[in-house]
């Protein structure tokens, strides 16, 4: 089987990528450590970090999506994007070294920098399928969630080690510098993108088309509706999550930055593995095996009490398993996203897409923060834990759930 990693295009593509999503797994770790252990941040405050942060892909996805079908290089994009958003996070090291770092220029941070997210992701899938053959839309979205597995291994340790050598706010720093790497290495990638055919209807009227397509598509909206409800309470428990372990269970930043990362194999075992489960199984079955592996392990994090080797151990089994799931999930669901999805109205329709899956997020995680400060943060993660198992009910019943290889494009 000819590999995409042998073409120079698809290489350096997946070198920038891999770099740019260590730096993101950096900050996930690094940004709540700043506002908890620089700035006393509370559960209210960490949800709405992460909701901020969150926000745009609910405001600016389909506006987003539809901007982009107007620019003829979308890598361009991609690339001041990158150097933008390096800015961004090298604002708050100066800032906490001129001894004027606050929440609201977290909160600002966050949501500057998901919007420049959004237009980089949106960007990313057109790139992707002009230089990855339709033929190996599996193989190259395996490779690129390894990638995203690999960072789960990788960025949290140095995270959490960087955190404890030179504080959370210099550690954003080195993530400011991925990006910067990440920006030279698209820079050598020759992408021929589909040519734009003028679009005589208003954006109006394209908003629309993409989420019609997304709202009445019998395998699109169902595989959206599951991812959606596990991001809603996922992103619930996220907001509290690093607040809960280093508060509530005691974890210092470097042992947990240890736990994630180990505990994170299981991401890249389910990237090498999640291909062949939807060869052996058919893709649909194998997007509902994920939705039920992913957050089911999550459960043993407020479950989890005792000596702080029975804790270690439950951050690892949690995020091992998580992380296994997880890439069973977006392997399978973004190779029939990809497939399904027509050239045409591909960059509108992410964005309808980003809109329903990604908007529901920053939603969670303010119900996550108002949920922690009224019944309590080990009360809510119980629930926010167990909720997302829900979330494969929509698969029952759908074409999903029969189908076993990639579906055609639609009409």
């Amino acid at each position: 089987m000819p590999t995409l990693l042998q073409t120079p295009n698809f290489r350096s593509f997946w070198i920038g990528e891999t770099i740019s999503v260590v730096g993101d797994q950096l900050t996930l770790l690094a940004m709540p450590l700043v506002a908890i252990l620089v700035l006393d941040a509370d559960a209210r405050d960490m949800g709405t970090l992460t909701a901020v942060s969150l926000l745009p892909h609910l405001l600016f996805s389909l506006p987003a999506g539809v901007w982009l079908e107007r620019v003829q290089v979308r890598k361009r994009v991609m690339i001041w994007v990158d150097l933008l958003r390096a800015a961004l996070l090298a604002s708050v090291p100066a800032a906490y070294v001129a001894g004027v770092l606050s929440m609201p220029q977290l909160y600002i941070v966050g949501f500057l920098t998901g919007s420049l997210t959004v237009l980089f992701d949106l960007s990313w899938s057109t790139v992707f399928v002009a230089i990855a053959p339709r033929e190996l839309y599996v193989q190259g979205s395996s490779l690129l969630n390894g990638s995203r597995s690999l960072s789960y291994v990788i960025g949290p340790p140095l995270g959490g080690g960087l955190v404890q050598l030179l504080t959370a706010p210099i550690a954003l720093a080195v993530d400011a510098v991925s990006f910067i790497v990440s920006a030279l290495f698209l820079t050598r990638v020759k992408a021929d993108e589909a040519p734009i055919e003028p679009d005589p209807t208003s954006i109006r009227s394209r908003f629309a088309a993409g989420l019609r397509f997304a709202a009445f598509d019998p395998i699109i909206r169902p595989t959206l509706l599951a991812a959606a409800t596990i991001n809603f309470f996922n992103f619930a428990f996220a907001a509290l999550f690093v607040l809960y372990a280093t508060r509530y269970l005691g974890v210092s930043p470097g042992t947990l930055g240890l736990a994630l990362g180990v505990g994170a194999i299981g991401g890249l075992i389910g990237a090498v593995v999640a291909g062949p489960i939807g060869r052996r199984i058919g893709v649909g079955p194998a997007y509902a095996l994920g939705c039920v592996l992913f957050p089911a392990p999550l459960i043993l994090i407020p479950l989890v009490s005792g000596p702080p080797e029975v804790i270690f151990g439950a951050l690892l089994l949690s995020e091992f398993g998580a992380g296994l799931g997880v890439m069973i999930l977006d392997v399978n669901a973004g190779s029939i996203i990809l497939a399904r999805t027509p050239d045409r109205i591909r960059a509108r329709a992410t964005g309808a897409f980003r809109t329903l899956n990604y908007g529901i997020r920053p939603i969670g995680a303010f119900l996550g923060g108002v949920l922690g400060t009224a019944i309590g943060v080990q009360e809510t993660l119980l629930i926010v834990t167990v909720a997302p198992l829900l979330g494969v009910l929509w698969l029952l019943g759908s074409p999903i759930i029969r189908q076993r290889a990639l579906p055609e494009a639609a009409e």
